[in-house]
């Protein structure tokens, strides 16, 4: 056999073993979560940590949910300089609920040095939450009645210093584009929470993600976390670097947190090429060095593609993916089919048509993090 025979087999045969690997991490990281959610008394403080800037036109589900938990926190507000109604909106629902007994914050900045705004208004909401926990969402999010209860529940284990929580987006709309931004945020986070199984958390999404006040203190603190794209990523690579204390991820529906879908496809772009730049730039090396590797294989499939008609020898490349994906989705829909858009014959064959759509897309944001294009956080630089 030669060199060029056994690097496109290797290639194949490393990538579809390397998603049996991250698939059997989602298996023990589902056993795990089996025996956590069993848990049900919550003994300790929970401070929720919000950051808003200009979010009056997408919040209100935020605020609806929030005020019928089953298991009482505080709530702290960050407004980040809003300019909107969000500062009303935020004051009305601090006196619903103290209406209802519920310790509600504001904490309102005038500026935001940043380099990551989002990152310096969290550091801002942490000095002033007594919670135990720290757990956090974005304005732009809708929360189950019993979130708090079921994301404290994953984390009562001492040894335990985060928990990531499934978030999807919501379907608001007809045909290929509001049906994608759903299941490209199942993709994802089943990538995360294999990788969490194995024990190689490197990153999370921050609008569902609780941490301990304990684990934050082991690693200096929330100021302590190195700017990045992706403050959620870098403060869960921080944590797990730290060695004392693990991260887990849910892998059942009840804490699914809802996002609100993007109107257009840039502000989808922008939106999935900062969540991937945080990957490829992390500040720390393992998660880094794992992000780039996985995204190189995929984008190394997807661009042999067109080169086929010309070097059939290649079809082990786009086949590894192709293959790659399908167990992706086998485990999607078992653990969260509940939570996926269902619909009739052309939905199912949408569904099969992501199978090469996702990684394409994904070889996609993976060129133009390389080609430094830069992203925006609330439509600021």
């Amino acid at each position: 056999m030669t060199l060029y025979d056994i690097l496109r087999y290797g290639y194949g045969v490393f990538f579809v073993v390397l998603h049996i690997v991250l698939m059997f991490g989602l298996f023990l990281e589902w056993l795990r979560d089996k025996k956590a959610r069993k848990q049900q008394t919550v003994n300790h403080k929970v401070s929720v940590i919000i950051p808003i800037h200009n979010e009056s036109h997408r919040m209100e589900g935020l605020l609806r949910t929030l005020l019928v938990q089953s298991c009482r926190a505080q709530i702290i507000f960050i407004d980040d300089r809003s300019t909107d109604e969000s500062p009303a909106m935020l004051a009305q629902f601090a006196h619903d609920a103290a209406q209802r007994g519920i310790d509600c914050r504001i904490i309102t900045l005038t500026e935001n040095p940043g380099p990551n705004r989002k990152q310096f208004a969290l550091s801002r909401g942490i000095t002033e939450a007594n919670g135990d926990y720290f757990l956090y969402t974005d304005g732009d999010c809708e929360v189950p009645p019993d979130w708090v209860r079921a994301m404290v529940c994953r984390i009562q284990d001492e040894k335990i210093g985060a928990v990531i929580g499934p978030v999807f987006k919501k379907k608001q709309g007809k045909g290929f584009f509001s049906l994608y931004q759903c299941y490209d945020h199942a993709v994802r986070y089943n990538y995360l929470a294999g990788a969490t199984g194995l024990g190689a958390a490197g990153g999370g999404f921050g609008n569902n993600l609780i941490v301990s006040r304990k684990a934050l203190d082991s690693v200096g603190g929330y100021d302590a976390i190195p700017p990045s794209p992706t403050e959620d990523a870098a403060l869960i690579s921080q944590i797990r670097r730290g060695g004392k204390y693990c991260v887990r991820a849910i892998t059942m529906p009840d804490a699914v947190v809802e996002t609100i879908s993007e109107k257009t496809w840039r502000s989808f772009i922008n939106q999935t090429l900062r969540w991937n730049n945080g990957g490829l730039f992390s500040p720390e090396v393992f998660t880094r060095f794992n992000y780039n590797l996985l995204m190189l294989i995929i984008s190394t499939g997807i661009i042999a593609i067109p080169f086929l008609p010309f070097f059939s020898a290649l079809w082990p490349l786009p086949a590894a993916v192709i293959v790659s994906m399908i167990a992706n989705n086998i485990t999607i829909f078992a653990l969260f089919r509940t939570k996926l858009p269902k619909g009739g014959i052309l939905t199912k064959l949408t569904y099969i048509f992501f199978l090469l759509f996702t990684p394409a897309y994904f070889t996609l944001l993976t060129v133009m993090g390389y080609a430094r294009i830069k992203t925006t956080w609330k439509n600021e630089n």
